[in-house]
């Protein structure tokens, strides 16, 4: 089985049930949705359909269930481009999501996954998978772990999505050549992100800590700097860093230079909090072009 694509995305995917609220719930309160939809999700599987969505191809590395869920999500990324040859499927259910939504775009997130555990470190054979860009997301370390570390002697560069620190962002941030954190990342390892920058630094040669609607810092070698946010009027806020993931890892494919690949990145994150729902929230090519005038070689 060979999988030739610009972008390889190794990790978590679930289904989303996005629930739009007036406000969150406090305790023991009933509250009625204005709206609800569907669609598939999880860090990687967005930022695979991103990718796709922006005109390059792409594939999905990881578990679906043998459900509804699942049967639904991966009709979602063949339906959208997504090469699903490296999907595993099994008895274990397929992680699931509610997701509530303010009208200022605040969100909170409860996730379901049953007993369904990581893959195995012989689940998949990435013999035949050659890409331009590996990006991972953590959450299936047992099989991103070795091919992170046969990217690298091949010379292909990887990218982390560390949205949270658990085992596996601690375990694959020093094996990767991007090392792209959220806010909370920051937070929890090093106390702000200052002090996060400068201790990733010595782990990772390219780090980037996102910070909403703050923008983003990175570190390069000695080289340091910061670009502010694209001024949006956010509806949704999930799925932002899946999106910036996705352009990040795709602009890396192409070779664009680092103020433009970060600017790249950035619009994207801006364009998914513009609508409902991190699916569908990803920005096309055309989207990209026509309000940021911005386009992958």
């Amino acid at each position: 089985m060979t999988v030739n694509v610009d972008v390889l995305c190794v990790g978590h995917a679930s289904y989303d049930l996005i629930f739009s609220v007036s406000r969150h719930p406090g305790a023991d309160e009933k509250i009625v949705a204005d709206s609800l939809l569907s669609c598939g999700g999880g860090p990687a599987a967005n930022a695979a359909v991103c990718v796709s969505k922006l005109g390059l191809t792409s594939a999905f590395a990881g578990y679906l269930g043998r459900d509804l869920y699942g049967d639904k999500h991966i009709q979602e990324l063949n339906d959208c481009g997504v090469n699903t040859q490296l999907v595993v499927r099994g008895a274990s259910p397929t992680s699931l999501s509610t997701i509530l939504v303010k009208p200022d775009g605040k969100r909170c997130l409860i996730n379901y996954k049953g007993d369904t555990q990581a893959l195995s470190d012989d689940a998949l054979n990435f013999t035949d998978v050659p890409a331009k860009v590996v990006l991972f997301d953590g959450h299936e370390s047992f099989i991103s772990l070795p091919l992170a570390d046969k990217a690298r002697q091949s010379n292909i560069p990887t990218v982390l999505d560390a949205g949270s620190v658990h085992e596996g962002t601690l375990a694959l941030m020093s094996r990767v050549d991007y090392l792209v954190c959220s806010e909370k990342f920051a937070g929890q390892y090093a106390g702000d992100e200052r002090k996060a920058l400068s201790r990733l630094s010595e782990l990772a040669p390219n780090v980037i800590i996102t910070l909403g609607e703050r923008g983003l810092i990175w570190q390069r070698g000695n080289q340091q700097g910061a670009l502010p946010a694209y001024p949006v009027a956010a509806i949704d806020t999930t799925g932002a860093g899946d999106a910036f993931h996705g352009a990040f890892a795709a602009a890396l494919a192409t070779g664009l230079e680092w103020q433009t690949l970060l600017s790249y990145a950035s619009a994207a994150g801006a364009l998914c909090c513009m609508q409902m729902g991190a699916r569908l929230g990803l920005p096309s090519r055309e989207q990209h072009t026509l309000l940021f005038g911005q386009s992958l070689p």
